[in-house]
């Protein structure tokens, strides 16, 4: 075994992050692991790591560790060339060793196995190929190879990009990930899936990636709340078996809970109904026999008793299952509406930034989405997907180019970045809030208003809070929640899985399959993508 964690806890000052969790990795499993945001993925990997002690059980590591963290400092003055040298440092060390080693061999006296434990790990690292490794890994994930580029002058992606390829490059015995499919285009993704196939040692991804674990995973440990409360071990290889046992499980998790709020239904009723004709018992008819009055009373009160002691004892205490998505009814249309004619339409778009960037430029383009309309934007990251989107929903104004949109469309609109969070306002002021502007502007039906409790996006009690106390998950989906406010015609999302479940994904995917409004999605999701192929698509990436 290259980890063992036993019972693992850990809390946060005021919250409990994990609980009773175990994980194994043995030499060829690669272990993803998912779940809501805020239900402590990555603290899990820094509590495997070693980086935070656990508040309750035990970890075990064997072997050499290589850790890829979600963001990378960039002190100053450090290059791209120090980061692979301190990632290549025991490598070389072994590789240096093993000379000494053979320079100082005696064939006559020398220490076979001693020097046969050096040329295995050495072998076994393939530390020989260190340097020649790391160049591939650069180069296949499309990262920095300038040695003396300082990390202070990259992105936060090409830092990620630099890291990523070093540490693949080290070949550990365990491997811990935290999204590690964040800022990669498709081919860092398929030399990634190829380096984790490939991997000899132990892995432990942390990925909302869907793709990534119907390619890799062997196993998948789910940290989003059961029906008993712990963590859930899925020892199926890939996405679609996790996803099929999961919905078995969750289906069956909440039958038993209408089943139990039925029980407490049932007996709730029945004791209404006693302590009625127990009153009614008491007040007979003018000339009734009062000793017979008095034992009916005493027989209604020993029957309803056992009866309710009957219920409590096969009661079973069954927690609240997870919200499950309500997609409310969209429209495709208005009365008096054509067709044939677009809801939107944006015609040779350009827009400019302050600085002078051209952030999209589409010269005799048109973008037209008809009622009912679907379309799928893709292209690298720099090409412009949320600039079109942000000028298509009329955020944005164009330098060049024209908007029409139909007479009394409404638009419902989720941003990568999400909308600014007000201070100390819940969620339900909010949406009350966006409710009475578009009121005010005049986009929005008072007949049609989707509530936003309705939806099975977040709870009450999370609504009751100020939005700046949820986490991202969470505003994610109230922003989702606020688009879909004014029953839109047409929904505008740009990166629509960022921060979101995959289960939400996979509920809000079949959703924007069926719904009668128009659509438009940017995505650089690859399961997203494959499930909406159908659909037309604009491809931004430039040609070259």
């Amino acid at each position: 075994m290259q980890l063992v964690a036993q019972d693992i806890a850990f809390s946060y000052p005021g919250r409990d992050v994990l609980s009773h969790v175990d994980v194994a990795v043995s030499p060829g499993t690669r272990l993803g692991v998912v779940g809501e945001n805020g239900t402590g993925k990555s603290t899990l990997l820094r509590v495997l790591s070693g980086e935070l002690a656990p508040s309750r059980g035990t970890v075990q590591r064997e072997g050499s560790l290589a850790v890829v963290e979600q963001e990378m400092a960039a002190p100053p003055g450090v290059t791209v060339g120090d980061v692979v040298d301190a990632s290549l440092r025991a490598l070389r060390a072994v590789v240096t060793e093993l000379d000494a080693a053979a320079d100082a061999f005696d064939h006559e006296t020398g220490d076979l196995a001693a020097y046969g434990e050096i040329l295995a790990r050495v072998e076994h690292l393939a530390a020989w190929d260190a340097d020649r490794r790391v160049d591939v890994a650069l180069t296949r994930l499309g990262a920095c190879r300038d040695r003396e580029r300082e990390l202070a002058t990259l992105s936060v992606g090409q830092r990620f990009r630099v890291r990523l390829a070093c540490r693949l490059a080290e070949r550990s015995d365990l491997l811990l990930l935290d999204e590690p499919t964040n800022h990669l285009d498709d081919a860092g993704l398929d030399y990634l899936t190829g380096e984790l196939l490939a991997w000899r040692g132990g892995v432990v991804a942390v990925t909302h990636d869907r793709e990534l674990l119907d390619d890799v995973a062997t196993e998948i440990l789910d940290l989003d709340p059961s029906v008993d409360g712990r963590p859930v071990l899925y020892g199926q290889p890939g996405y679609l078996s996790y996803r099929f046992a999961k919905n078995q499980a969750v289906q069956k998790w909440r039958r038993r809970y209408r089943s139990e709020r039925e029980r407490a239904a049932k007996l709730a009723a029945i004791l209404d109904r006693s302590y009625e004709n127990l009153s009614d018992e008491w007040r007979p008819p003018k000339g009734s026999d009062k000793h017979r009055r008095a034992t009916r009373a005493r027989q209604h009160v020993k029957s309803a008793d056992r009866l309710a002691q009957k219920l409590e004892e096969t009661a079973v205490e069954v927690p609240v299952p997870p919200l499950e998505l309500v997609f409310p009814e969209l429209v495709a249309m208005s009365p008096g509406w054509s067709p044939a004619e677009p809801v939107l339409e944006v015609r040779s778009p350009r827009v400019v930034a302050p600085s002078g960037a051209v952030r999209l430029d589409l010269p005799g383009t048109r973008v037209a989405v008809p009622p009912s309309g679907r379309l799928l934007v893709i292209g690298a990251n720099g090409s412009g997907k949320s600039t079109l989107l942000a000028a298509l929903a009329g955020a944005l104004p164009l330098d060049r180019g024209t908007r029409t949109v139909v007479d009394g469309a409404r638009v419902g609109a989720v941003t990568q970045e999400g909308a600014p969070v007000p201070t100390d306002v819940t969620g339900f002021d909010a949406y009350a809030r966006e409710a009475l502007d578009l009121l005010e502007a005049g986009e929005l039906d008072p007949d049609h208003l989707v509530p936003v409790a309705f939806l099975g996006l977040l709870t009450e009690e999370d609504l009751d809070r100020p939005l700046t106390e949820l986490s991202a998950g969470q505003r994610r989906r109230f922003d989702l929640a606020r688009a879909l406010l004014h029953v839109p015609h047409l929904l505008l999302l740009d990166e629509p899985t960022n921060h979101l479940s995959i289960d939400l994904v996979d509920e809000l995917t079949q959703a924007l399959r069926v719904t009668p409004a128009a659509v438009v999605v940017a995505t650089h999701d690859r399961r997203m993508r494959a499930e909406l192929a159908d659909w037309p698509v604009l491809d931004l990436t430039p040609s070259r």
